[in-house]
């Protein structure tokens, strides 16, 4: 998609989708990087994570550096720093690649005022060209912006399926041969790793991780080899870990639905629908004096709980009464339930 930029012309713009760790960035990086190699000079490429570099500005004042323009910290008016950004552009003689990384996290938190300046600005140039490569794990980012935006931005799209075990296998050998001694790992050892993350999210990073902990696991029992009881031990401590950094970082509200469900998970059914976590969920409000939400945004956060591999949701049609979503929690309820129950303290479930 990027090849005609090594022929002077503008590429089209790209948005990347993918989950976590399935090589969205780095792929995105490694390439823009030998396109700049390729284009011996006549092609610059910019690379902002939009994760840490969130707002309209940062982001302007991240390209323009990368541009060879010092934009202030703070300060500058926005008209001022879009002038630096044209100046800086126009010294390329050239095609620039702009890849943003985490691209819905920076337009939830600042609107699409600055992606629409991005994909119209090429009307503003002469020979430098602008392509831009948004790069998300949510599919659905691209809901809200606006129409004009949408349709530039989206010119070409590039799905990054989850890893297969067999794929796993392959980069967790690669890695081994660098992070282990030689024959310390049971022969299924790497085979198992791959299992488990291909099933779950096919994840390279979190297979990365399983692979590392279960070393950790093996060196702390004092043992001379990695085994397969290593690995499930592993599995086990980065579960528990990753809910207990996920759900302390949630808010409130959040917090309350997941309880919600973890409660009425435990004393009723497997699954539940949305209407049974909302009726739970406004009884914890009233017992700890905070203003429930509508059902639509509780429906919203169970959809954003969802999307970070928390619960799992299934569109159930039900005949004649109609569709309905059925809901779980992903891992240990219990762990979730006792790990909330500190910190909302539902007095007035006690009898639920």
């Amino acid at each position: 998609i990027l090849s005609p930029a090594i022929y002077g012309e503008a590429p089209s713009n790209i948005l990347i989708y993918g989950k976590s760790g399935t090589g969205k960035t780095a792929i995105c990086r490694h390439v823009i990087n030998e396109l700049e190699k390729a284009c011996n000079g006549r092609s610059r490429a910019i690379y902002v994570n939009c994760e840490i570099t969130n707002t309209s500005y940062r982001v302007l004042q991240k390209i323009c550096g990368a541009l060879g323009e010092n934009i202030p910290f703070t300060g500058w008016p926005t008209d001022k720093v879009y002038s630096a950004l044209l100046s800086g552009i126009k010294k390329v003689n050239g095609s620039i690649v702009i890849a943003l990384d985490e691209i819905d996290r920076f337009v939830r938190k600042d609107g699409d005022k600055l992606l629409y300046a991005l994909t119209r600005i090429n009307n503003e140039l002469e020979n430098a060209r602008v392509s831009i490569i948004g790069i998300s794990n949510d599919l659905r980012f691209t809901e809200n912006l606006d129409a004009r935006v949408k349709s530039t931005l989206s010119e070409e799209v590039v799905i990054f399926k989850p890893y297969t075990a067999k794929q796993l296998e392959d980069i967790l050998y690669e890695r081994a041969k660098i992070a282990f001694m030689e024959n310390v790992l049971d022969e299924y050892v790497i085979p198992l790793c791959a299992a488990y993350a291909a099933k779950e999210h096919g994840d390279a990073r979190k297979a990365l991780d399983l692979l590392r902990v279960s070393g950790e696991i093996a060196v702390r029992q004092n043992t001379s080899r990695v085994e397969e009881k290593h690995v499930k031990l592993a599995k086990e401590r980065i579960e528990k870990d990753s809910i207990v950094e996920v759900v302390k970082s949630l808010p409130l509200h959040a917090k309350i639905v997941l309880y919600a469900l973890a409660r009425h998970q435990e004393k009723r059914d497997k699954f539940v629908t949305t209407g049974n976590v909302y009726a739970v969920y406004r009884t914890l409000c009233a017992g700890i004096g905070l203003e429930s939400l509508t059902q639509r945004r509780v429906s919203d956060l169970i959809s954003e709980l969802e999307l970070l591999g928390i619960i799992k949701a299934n569109i159930v049609n039900r005949g004649r009464y109609g569709r309905t979503r059925e809901i779980k929690i992903e891992g240990d309820y219990k762990l979730i339930k006792d790990m909330l129950s500190y910190e909302i303290k539902p007095k007035s479930l006690e009898s639920y």
